[in-house]
């Protein structure tokens, strides 16, 4: 993480792609009031050497969601203008085993064609879909918890907060039990091994082996089709509705990667932000009626994702006060906007019941998460029972002892060992 405070005209002042990511993990939110400090848009080093475009850091809520909801003015897509992917797409890969990383998703197209996709998936992800999910996913908090219940002790993140949205996530697909650890390995590999400006070797192998699964999948599917999401998307498909073949592997890959990796860093950065404010983990144990709340607070606090999907200019245009250029790189801080001053009091203050209006950590506009609403109903179950069952629960390792990860777009808690 590069900060200068002497920096010339034309200088990004900021670096969040700089080798050294360290602060950004261990306490972004002092960084990210830096951003804000600078101002609602300010200039950084672009992610790729050798381009000659200007990126931008959007740090303010009502920027951000000008951002995320003008699709006039800002794209996901920079091939619509002329501009390279910054994950490395290309078209030997894009014609390989498709994920959606490689091939084209709802994540990355605008109208019309992300209306499309969305809707497909939407026919079979609705709410009320997603509401009678509530028992199954009570019953598999329950389960994890009863593995290690009398043992006094467990890693949150490997016992807890993985194994819960996977589950739910595999169910609802109709993934086999004996897949999911491969499938944590491909993600976490993903997750790590990709991001802005940033792509390691042996994750081409990982996309490809990961694309190769669930084309499999899909065609055991095609030939036994069961009463899960897979089954119910190549009923949808068969019926005339454009999904090509790409397009149905891309998607699916896409909401196992999501359907789990975000709603686990809910749940483990969730329990640690409340183990490191005990007051706020007595009141909330005191009243579990407050967890929605809680969790609406997690989520703004320390969300998932601390940077929304880069957009690119579509033209020149003016935006908090910088002139922006076509073809700019702007990549909305989701973080920052959920610590805006102007927004929240206290903003860098955990407040279990607090009443938020609105908060960024699903995105905003047509690239909303489609799957907050599992995502809300899953960490509700996951707190509500974790504290229930295990009203003493608290640190087994020194604090200090809590390691980071920051993959892709987010920072995850590695490993959190508790007691209870």
């Amino acid at each position: 993480m590069n900060i200068s405070d002497q920096t010339t005209p034309g200088e990004a002042a900021f670096n969040p792609f700089s080798g050294d990511s360290a602060a950004l993990v261990e306490n972004p939110f002092a960084l990210f009031e830096l951003l804000r400090s600078m101002g609602a848009v300010v200039p950084i080093p672009f992610p790729l050497p050798g381009m000659d475009r200007q990126a931008w850091a959007i740090t303010r809520m009502e920027e951000v969601v000008q951002v995320l909801k003008d699709h006039a003015h800002f794209t996901v897509d920079p091939s619509s203008i002329g501009v390279n992917s910054l994950l490395g797409r290309n078209t030997a890969e894009t014609s390989d085993t498709p994920t959606f990383f490689t091939s084209k998703t709802m994540l990355s197209v605008d109208e019309p064609d992300h209306r499309r996709l969305r809707l497909l998936v939407s026919k079979a992800f609705t709410p009320r879909y997603i509401e009678s999910l509530r028992p199954r996913v009570q019953e598999i908090a329950d389960e994890l918890l009863d593995r290690v219940q009398d043992q006094g002790q467990m890693d949150l993140i490997k016992d807890y907060a993985y194994p819960l949205p996977i589950n739910v996530i595999s169910e609802m697909l109709g993934v086999p039990h004996a897949d999911r650890a491969q499938i944590r390995v491909w993600s976490e590999a993903l997750a790590r091994g990709l991001g802005i400006g940033k792509r390691d070797p042996e994750v081409t192998t990982h996309m490809r082996a990961f694309g190769e699964y669930v084309t499999r999948l899909v065609a055991d599917k095609r030939l036994q089709p069961a009463d899960d999401l897979i089954s119910h998307l190549i009923v949808i498909e068969e019926e005339g509705d454009r999904l090509s073949e790409t397009e149905m592997i891309s998607m699916l890959t896409l909401l196992i990667f999501a359907g789990h990796e975000t709603t686990s860093n809910l749940i483990g950065t969730g329990t640690l932000m409340l183990l490191d404010h005990p007051d706020q983990l007595e009141r909330l144990k005191s009243d579990l009626s407050l967890v929605p709340a809680a969790v609406e607070e997690l989520l703004r606090y320390s969300g998932p994702a601390n940077i929304a999907g880069p957009r690119f200019a579509t033209e020149d245009i003016e935006l908090g006060g910088q002139q922006i250029k076509k073809g700019d790189l702007i990549i909305p801080f989701l973080g920052s906007a959920n610590h805006d001053e102007s927004q929240f009091t206290q903003p860098d203050e955990l407040d279990i019941a607090r009443t938020i209006s609105r908060h960024l950590a699903f995105g905003q506009g047509i690239h909303t998460c489609l799957g907050a609403p599992l995502a809300r109903i899953e960490g509700d179950i996951a707190f509500t029972t974790l504290l229930k069952r295990m009203p003493n629960l608290r640190f087994s390792v020194p604090r200090e002892s809590v390691a980071w990860h920051y993959a892709l777009v987010s920072r995850s808690v590695a490993s959190l060992p508790v007691a209870f």
